[in-house]
Protein backbone atom coordinates (compact mmCIF):
# COMPACT_ATOMS: atom_id res chain seq x y z
CA UNK A 1 0.00 0.00 0.00
CA UNK A 2 1.47 3.33 -1.01
CA UNK A 3 0.57 5.87 1.68
CA UNK A 4 2.27 9.12 2.64
CA UNK A 5 4.41 8.88 5.77
CA UNK A 6 2.19 11.10 7.90
CA UNK A 7 -1.14 9.56 6.86
CA UNK A 8 -2.33 6.60 8.94
CA UNK A 9 -3.56 3.56 7.07
CA UNK A 10 -7.31 3.20 7.01
CA UNK A 11 -7.74 6.97 7.36
CA UNK A 12 -7.34 8.28 3.80
CA UNK A 13 -7.60 11.93 2.92
CA UNK A 14 -6.75 13.26 6.35
CA UNK A 15 -3.45 14.86 5.46
CA UNK A 16 -3.84 18.62 5.95
CA UNK A 17 -3.12 21.08 3.21
CA UNK A 18 0.28 22.71 3.64
CA UNK A 19 -1.59 26.02 3.55
CA UNK A 20 -4.05 25.03 6.29
CA UNK A 21 -3.79 27.07 9.48
CA UNK A 22 -5.66 24.52 11.59
CA UNK A 23 -3.71 21.48 12.79
CA UNK A 24 -5.01 18.13 11.66
CA UNK A 25 -5.86 16.14 14.78
CA UNK A 26 -5.84 12.90 12.79
CA UNK A 27 -2.37 13.34 11.24
CA UNK A 28 -0.13 10.59 12.63
CA UNK A 29 3.09 12.45 13.27
CA UNK A 30 4.42 11.43 16.71
CA UNK A 31 6.85 8.52 16.98
CA UNK A 32 6.39 6.13 19.89
CA UNK A 33 9.07 7.73 22.06
CA UNK A 34 7.46 11.17 21.74
CA UNK A 35 3.99 9.72 22.34
CA UNK A 36 5.28 7.96 25.46
CA UNK A 37 6.82 11.19 26.74
CA UNK A 38 3.68 13.23 26.01
CA UNK A 39 1.43 10.74 27.81
CA UNK A 40 3.75 9.74 30.65
CA UNK A 41 3.43 6.09 29.66
CA UNK A 42 6.17 3.60 28.83
CA UNK A 43 6.56 2.68 25.14
CA UNK A 44 5.87 -0.96 26.02
CA UNK A 45 2.57 0.14 27.57
CA UNK A 46 1.66 1.87 24.30
CA UNK A 47 2.45 -1.33 22.41
CA UNK A 48 0.36 -3.35 24.87
CA UNK A 49 -2.59 -0.98 24.47
CA UNK A 50 -2.29 -1.41 20.73
CA UNK A 51 -2.32 -5.22 21.07
CA UNK A 52 -5.42 -4.93 23.29
CA UNK A 53 -7.15 -2.81 20.66
CA UNK A 54 -7.44 0.31 22.81
CA UNK A 55 -5.44 2.40 20.35
CA UNK A 56 -4.66 2.09 16.65
CA UNK A 57 -1.68 4.21 15.66
CA UNK A 58 -0.86 4.86 12.04
CA UNK A 59 2.06 3.11 10.37
CA UNK A 60 4.84 4.32 8.14
CA UNK A 61 5.82 2.48 4.99
CA UNK A 62 8.51 0.69 7.03
CA UNK A 63 6.03 -0.35 9.74
CA UNK A 64 6.94 2.22 12.41
CA UNK A 65 4.16 3.49 14.63
CA UNK A 66 2.97 7.07 14.31
CA UNK A 67 0.53 8.58 16.80
CA UNK A 68 -1.88 11.44 16.08
CA UNK A 69 -2.96 14.16 18.47
CA UNK A 70 -6.26 12.28 18.98
CA UNK A 71 -4.28 9.12 19.79
CA UNK A 72 -2.31 11.08 22.40
CA UNK A 73 -5.55 12.41 23.94
CA UNK A 74 -6.99 8.88 24.02
CA UNK A 75 -3.84 7.53 25.67
CA UNK A 76 -4.04 10.26 28.32
CA UNK A 77 -7.66 9.34 28.97
CA UNK A 78 -6.70 5.66 29.31
CA UNK A 79 -3.92 6.63 31.73
CA UNK A 80 -6.33 8.75 33.81
CA UNK A 81 -8.88 5.94 34.00
CA UNK A 82 -6.34 3.26 34.92
CA UNK A 83 -4.75 5.52 37.55
CA UNK A 84 -8.24 5.95 39.05
CA UNK A 85 -8.32 2.17 39.58
CA UNK A 86 -10.38 1.12 36.56
CA UNK A 87 -9.23 -2.09 34.89
CA UNK A 88 -8.44 -2.40 31.20
CA UNK A 89 -11.78 -4.07 30.40
CA UNK A 90 -13.56 -1.26 32.25
CA UNK A 91 -11.58 1.29 30.24
CA UNK A 92 -12.50 -0.53 27.03
CA UNK A 93 -16.20 -0.49 27.99
CA UNK A 94 -16.12 3.19 28.99
CA UNK A 95 -14.54 4.10 25.67
CA UNK A 96 -17.11 2.05 23.74
CA UNK A 97 -19.92 3.79 25.61
CA UNK A 98 -18.37 7.20 24.90
CA UNK A 99 -18.31 6.36 21.18
CA UNK A 100 -21.97 5.32 21.36
CA UNK A 101 -22.90 8.55 23.13
CA UNK A 102 -21.06 10.57 20.47
CA UNK A 103 -22.87 8.67 17.71
CA UNK A 104 -26.24 9.19 19.41
CA UNK A 105 -25.55 12.90 19.83
CA UNK A 106 -24.69 13.19 16.14
CA UNK A 107 -27.87 11.31 15.20
CA UNK A 108 -29.90 13.54 17.52
CA UNK A 109 -28.50 16.65 15.82
CA UNK A 110 -29.35 15.13 12.43
CA UNK A 111 -32.92 14.40 13.52
CA UNK A 112 -33.32 17.90 14.98
CA UNK A 113 -32.25 19.32 11.62
CA UNK A 114 -34.80 17.17 9.82
CA UNK A 115 -37.51 18.19 12.28
CA UNK A 116 -36.74 21.88 11.78
CA UNK A 117 -36.88 21.44 7.99
CA UNK A 118 -40.26 19.69 8.26
CA UNK A 119 -41.62 22.41 10.55
CA UNK A 120 -40.45 25.09 8.12
CA UNK A 121 -42.09 23.22 5.24
CA UNK A 122 -45.37 22.94 7.13
CA UNK A 123 -45.30 26.62 8.08
CA UNK A 124 -44.68 27.59 4.45
CA UNK A 125 -47.47 25.29 3.30
CA UNK A 126 -49.89 26.75 5.85
CA UNK A 127 -49.05 30.29 4.72
CA UNK A 128 -49.91 29.43 1.10
CA UNK A 129 -53.25 27.66 1.76
CA UNK A 130 -56.37 29.85 2.03
CA UNK A 131 -57.80 30.31 5.48
CA UNK A 132 -60.92 28.36 6.42
CA UNK A 133 -63.95 30.63 5.78
CA UNK A 134 -66.41 28.57 7.82
CA UNK A 135 -67.51 30.05 11.13
CA UNK A 136 -66.25 28.39 14.26
CA UNK A 137 -69.05 26.98 16.36
CA UNK A 138 -68.53 26.94 20.09
CA UNK A 139 -70.58 24.51 22.11
CA UNK A 140 -71.76 25.78 25.44
CA UNK A 141 -72.15 23.36 28.31
CA UNK A 142 -75.56 21.66 28.21
CA UNK A 143 -76.39 22.75 24.67
CA UNK A 144 -76.36 20.78 21.45
CA UNK A 145 -74.90 21.80 18.12
CA UNK A 146 -77.20 22.06 15.12
CA UNK A 147 -75.73 22.07 11.65
CA UNK A 148 -77.54 24.49 9.40
CA UNK A 149 -77.33 24.09 5.62
CA UNK A 150 -78.42 26.79 3.25
CA UNK A 151 -81.21 25.84 0.82
CA UNK A 152 -82.34 22.66 2.52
Amino acid sequence: MNTPRNTPRGRPGLTPSPYSKEPNLEAAVYVISVAAELTGLHPQTLRAYERMGLIQPGRTGGGGRRYSHRDIERLREIADLTSAGIGIEGVRRIMQLELQVDALRARNEELLGELEALRSGLAARAAVQPANKLPVLHQAVGQSVVVWRRGS
